[in-house]
């Protein structure tokens, strides 16, 4: 038996088209679009009509970067794979990329199982994985080949945090080459952390303990240096390169300077640094430790290049770096030494929105908007077009999207496992009201009607950037 779902009278948006057209849906894929009061539309037939006039009718948001579980700092993020996927459909987002983690000492393959055993049959939207690589070795060179050819096609180097995740140069370089080699793409968190822990350890021996003080010592000259620094080794292994979370002008400079040269590199902000900044930090009552994440927010000048970064294309993606802790208990765990403050921000169920508001304040389009949150980062991580995109064909993970709701964002109504919301009190206009996953409602109309499990595990081919 079949089924059909018709999606009528609504704005049809993505990366490429705004066309007012009906959507047809049929066992769970996009199976035909047609403009809206046309021979073709009239001719569709369903069992399930959404009415979707006066709203927009998008893709579901792909989030290519997030930490549900993560263990770090002594704890683990507050989010699960079944309460994180959950707040991210609420967000209009039907897709994520978790980070599988490889620990010292031991193979990629048992870092990618635990993943899976976290992740099986608890999502409610469809997922992938990138692998962190924390030990680069011989076998773990190996492993990397084997990973791709099962559609595990990024990996996530660390030039931060020594002694946990950190790669030195020369291991960076052999991972690089080994990329270059199987088509895999590495991505790479880019501070200078041996320098950072110097500063770091300077700080705390004068006594600035609070949590404004993290973002001083992790200098925008110190990411900017690293990702300088990535580039120029991914430039000597014949490698891509996609640099996360950037939320420094001066490495914007560094991407947009690479890319101009026609280097294979790419770029990731996130929306803590396009709307947060350092006054946040500064937030007293030890408030600013929820504000606390690596990349550090900047001051507020650096957004203005950000958003250029977006607009011109030297920033590609828009992820959210997802990885919350709650207030009470695990932010607090920094009190007295902001070297122990968990670094993370809750943030996948306010992309989407976040994102919109952009459009309505005049930085970004209506297509840029899909671009950067739905088809780049589907593109850049091998999903596309069964992701990222309303045509014949895809997935239909669909989002039907009122522009003219209000809302006002607050830990009170989100459904993230935190206590706290990054962008509290903030007023935004637009906002979720229905969302498909493969043509299941999981959001009908501002109710949650999914269900854990529904969400599948997703192979990815290589980035679709480079054929």
């Amino acid at each position: 038996m079949s089924s059909r779902t018709l999606i009528h009278g609504g704005l049809v948006i993505t990366a490429s088209d705004e066309i007012h057209a009906d959507v047809l849906i049929e066992d769970g894929r996009i199976a035909a679009l047609a403009a809206s009061g046309t021979p073709a539309a009239e001719a569709f037939t369903a069992e399930r009509t959404i009415d979707a006039t006066g709203k927009y009718v998008i893709p579901g948001g792909v989030d290519a970067h997030t930490h549900m579980e993560l263990p770090f700092g002594g704890t683990f993020a507050s989010d699960t794979f079944e309460t994180g996927t959950r707040a991210a459909a609420w967000g209009g987002t039907t897709t994520i990329v978790d980070f599988a983690v490889q620990s010292v000492g031991h193979s990629l393959r048992e870092g990618l199982d635990a993943w899976h055993a976290k992740a099986e049959g608890n999502c409610a939207i469809d997922y992938g994985f990138h692998m962190i690589v924390s030990d680069v070795n011989q076998e773990t060179l190996k492993e990397m080949d084997l990973l791709v050819e099962e559609g595990v096609t990024s990996f996530k180097q660390f030039m931060a945090y020594p002694g946990v995740f950190y790669s030195d140069d020369g291991q960076i370089l052999r991972a690089m080459q080994r990329s270059a080699e199987n088509g895999g793409l590495i991505m790479m968190h880019a501070e200078n952390g041996i320098a950072i822990d110097v500063l770091v350890e300077q700080a705390l021996a004068r006594g600035e303990t609070d949590p404004r003080y993290h973002g001083e010592v992790r200098k925008a000259l110190l990411e900017a240096e690293a990702t300088h620094r990535a580039i120029k080794l991914a430039q000597v292994a014949g490698a891509p390169l996609y640099v996360v979370h950037v939320s420094a002008m001066e490495a914007v400079a560094e991407l947009a300077r690479a890319r101009d040269e026609g280097l294979p590199v790419f770029g990731e902000t996130c929306p803590q640094y396009l709307f947060l900044s350092t006054d946040n930090l500064a937030e007293p009552d030890f408030e600013g430790s929820k504000y606390v994440c690596s990349t550090p927010l900047r001051p507020k000048e650096h957004q203005a290049k950000l958003w250029q970064g977006l607009r011109t294309n030297d920033l590609q993606v828009v992820s959210t770096d997802h990885c919350p802790f709650c207030f009470v208990g695990q932010k607090e765990l920094g009190r007295g030494d902001f070297s122990k403050i968990p670094n993370g921000l809750p943030g996948v169920e306010n992309r989407m929105d976040l994102l919109h508001q952009a459009v309505v304040d005049g930085h970004i389009s209506r297509r840029r908007w899909i671009e950067i949150a739905c088809a780049a980062p589907a593109r850049m991580f091998g999903m596309y077009p069964k992701k990222g995109t309303i045509t014949p064909g895809a997935d239909a993970d669909v989002v039907i999207y009122d522009p003219h709701a209000e809302q006002v964002v607050s830990a009170e109504t989100h459904h993230m496992n935190v206590d706290y919301s990054a962008y509290e009190g903030k007023r935004l206009t637009g906002r979720v009201e229905t969302v498909l996953s493969r043509g299941e409602p999981v959001i009908t109309e501002r109710e949650y009607t999914g269900h854990a499990g529904h969400g599948v595990y997703t192979p990815r081919s290589t980035c679709q950037y480079l054929n």
